[in-house]
C-alpha cells in the first residue's frame, strides 16, 4: 500500500530534482517527501472516516456520562474519551472549565486532559503507518496509563483545593445543579448527509490545525535522518545510560508540538538508534508538559497545583521511558 509513496519520492528526488542517491541531502529530501505525502494523504482519508463514526459524539454527552460514574471507572473512561477526541493543549482551558462546570471531579477531568494531547486518532494512524502496530500499542497504553494514574493521584491528595477560586466555584455549582436537576435529552437521528457534512468540516478543521506540525515534525525528522552521522545518537544516547531518559524529558519541556508533529520525529530518532523508552519520554514531554500548556493552565490552577502536575508528569514520563528501555533491552 505504502510503496506508491516511496516510488513517488524516488521519482521526485532522484529524477525531477536530480539529486544523487546516497548523499545526505538526497536522503533528507527523500525522507521528507515520502513521509509528508504519506501522512497528509492518510490524514485526509482517515480523519474523514473517523469523523463519520464520531458524528454523533459531543462534549456535553461526555460530561454528562462521566459526572455520575464511579471514580476508577471515571478515570478510565475519561482517559478513553481523551484518546478519541481531538483536543490539544491549546484547548485546555475551555475544556477544563466545561468539565468542572458539569461537576466532574478534578481527577477525571485531568485524566481526560492529560490523555487527549498524548493520544488521538491521528497519532494512532501515524504510529501504525510509520512504526507499526506494536509501537502504537505501547504508546497508547503508556499515554492512557499516565492519564488514569495522574487523575487518581490528584484526587488522592485533594488537589481541588488548589484550583483558582472561580474554577472551584464553577465545580461546586456544577455538583449542586447535577444533584438537583434531571436533564433528559431526546436522541436525534443523524442522516448520512449530516454525517458527511460533519466529517467534511471536521477533516478541514483538523487538517488546518495539524498540517504545519506535520511539515515541522517531518522536517526535523528528515534533518535527523539525513544529516546526523550514522551511529551518533546510538553511541551518545542509546548505550543504556540511565540519565538519557530524564535528560530527554527535560529537553522536551521548552519545545512544543502535538502528537501529529512529533511522531515523525519519533520515527527518525528510533531509526537512528535512540532507545524506544527514551524516545517516548522525549515526545510525551514535548506534547503534554510544554511551557505553553502550563502558561495557559495557570489561568485555572494555582502554582501549587501546577507544580504538582509538572512533577507528576515528568516523573511518569521518566518511569515510562525506563520501563520500556528495560523491557526492550531484556529481550
Amino acid at each position: 500500500m505504502f510503496e506508491v509513496f516511496t516510488l513517488f519520492s524516488d521519482w521526485l528526488t532522484f529524477q525531477l530534482l536530480g539529486l544523487q542517491q546516497g548523499t545526505r541531502m538526497a536522503q533528507a529530501i527523500h525522507f521528507f517527501i515520502e513521509d509528508t505525502s504519506k501522512i497528509l494523504v492518510l490524514l485526509v482519508v482517515m480523519i474523514y472516516i473517523i469523523a463519520l463514526v464520531r458524528a454523533s459524539l459531543n462534549v456535553e454527552k461526555v460530561r454528562d456520562y462521566l459526572s455520575g460514574k464511579h471514580r476508577f471507572f471515571g478515570y478510565t473512561m475519561g482517559s478513553v474519551f481523551g484518546a478519541i477526541t481531538p483536543f490539544c493543549s491549546c484547548s485546555s482551558i475551555p475544556v477544563f472549565l466545561g468539565f468542572t462546570s458539569a461537576g466532574i471531579p478534578l481527577g477525571i477531568t485531568m485524566a481526560f486532559l492529560i490523555t487527549s494531547p498524548l493520544v488521538n486518532e491521528v497519532a494512532v494512524l501515524l504510529l501504525v503507518s510509520l512504526l507499526g502496530w506494536k509501537f502504537m500499542l505501547l504508546y497508547v497504553t503508556a499515554g492512557m496509563l499516565i492519564g488514569i494514574t495522574s487523575g487518581w493521584l490528584l484526587d488522592k491528595i485533594g488537589a481541588e483545593r488548589w484550583l483558582q477560586p472561580f474554577a472551584a466555584k464553577a465545580m461546586n455549582r456544577g455538583r449542586d445543579s447535577s444533584t438537583s436537576q434531571s436533564v433528559t435529552q431526546q436522541k436525534q437521528t443523524i442522516t448520512l448527509m449530516q454525517r458527511h457534512l460533519f466529517a467534511k468540516s471536521e477533516t478541514r478543521d483538523i487538517f488546518k490545525r495539524v498540517w504545519k506540525w506535520v511539515l515541522i515534525g517531518v522536517g526535523v525528522g528528515s534533518a535527523l535522518h539525513g544529516f546526523v552521522p550514522d551511529g551518533w545518537i546510538e553511541n551518545h544516547l542509546g548505550d543504556r545510560q540511565w540519565w538519557s531518559v530524564p535528560a530527554s524529558v527535560l529537553v522536551g519541556i521548552p519545545l512544543y508540538s502535538n502528537a501529529t508533529g512529533v511522531i515523525p520525529i519519533m520515527e527518525s530518532l528510533i531509526t537512528n538508534g535512540l532507545p524506544v523508552g527514551t524516545t517516548f519520554a522525549f515526545c510525551m514531554s514535548t506534547v503534554a508538559a510544554s511551557v505553553p500548556e502550563f502558561v495557559m493552565l495557570k489561568q485555572v490552577m494555582e502554582w501549587r497545583l501546577l507544580a504538582v502536575l509538572f512533577v507528576l508528569l515528568l516523573s511518569a514520563f521518566t518511569l515510562i521511558g525506563w520501563m520500556f528501555n528495560l523491557v526492550v533491552w531484556s529481550i
